[in-house]
């Protein structure tokens, strides 16, 4: 793609991600090929957002995610700072969704980040999980809610949904994990999502790459190929554990998981 195409893409996308509104797909002149392109014209729409990114979201962490969208395997998104609250701020608590067209939550494990995890030369080979988890200082609970910009993202592809900031939208982050988490294997811990009181879905760790450990490993190395690099103070959150729930205006949603503590939101009525 030359710079006029990505420019062309980013604008599309900020438009409708700034209206509320959305495309069928990106039109071919300025539709991304491969995962390179994709991720420059996520890098453009960041920076005609204005917004700072707060950090790095992970979708299509699970084989099942993947086929529905019929992707090769994860996504690497920017979470923009204006999308992103504290568990239990007004602002969370009165999300709109009338213009969201997924219209689902998620249940996910997010690290922060101590030290950043710059881009490395290809010789020093991959980052390890050992490597990125001593650069991590503390574990938070999550909700994303996401969306995309394109009503046809069950078949636009890797590079289009890349570009579209790997459906990145609205994001509920909790205070730092008190529990002593580290000594937890995270990969068989239990996350029940309910729904207005009910049980609405349940699932493991293991649903996010096999460990959430492993989907932020996977993160660091995919900046090393496509970014900058993980930055100090930088959020990953790591994908849904549980099958995302669907949610309309006036639902109220917990996430419990168990010892590490809960996350809520509610949906504010239209």
């Amino acid at each position: 793609m030359n710079p006029a195409a990505i420019t062309e893409a980013a604008q599309l996308i900020w438009t409708n991600f700034r209206d509320g509104t959305q495309i069928n797909a990106l039109p071919e002149s300025c539709r991304p090929t491969t995962r390179a392109e994709g991720y420059a014209v996520q890098a453009e729409v960041a920076r005609l957002s204005g917004q700072r990114s707060v950090g790095w979201k992970i979708a299509a962490t699970s084989v099942a995610g993947q086929k529905h969208i019929n992707v090769d395997g994860p996504l690497a998104g920017r979470l923009l700072a204006n999308r992103a609250f504290a568990a239990g701020t007004v602002a969370a608590n009165s999300i709109d969704l009338a213009s969201n067209l997924l219209r689902v939550v998620e249940a996910e494990f997010t690290f922060r980040m101590r030290h950043a995890l710059p881009v490395r030369e290809a010789t020093a080979g991959a980052y390890t999980v050992d490597e990125v988890m001593s650069a991590v200082a503390s574990l938070h609970l999550a909700i994303e809610i996401p969306d995309c910009r394109m009503t046809d993202f069950l078949h636009v592809g890797a590079p289009s949904l890349i570009a579209d900031l790997a459906c990145a939208s609205w994001w509920i982050v909790g205070d730092a994990v008190t529990a002593d988490w580290r000594d937890i294997d995270l990969a068989t811990h239990r996350v029940t999502a309910y729904k207005d009181g009910a049980v609405a879905a349940e699932g493991v760790g293991s649903n996010v790459l096999g460990d959430p450990r492993i989907a932020l490993t996977w993160l660091a190395n995919e900046l090393c190929t496509y970014g900058g690099g993980l930055l100090a103070g930088d959020y990953v959150t790591t994908g849904t554990c549980v099958v995302p729930v669907p949610c309309a205006p006036g639902d109220a949603f917990v996430m419990d998981f168990g010892v590490l503590g809960t996350i809520s939101v509610a949906f504010q009525m239209v």
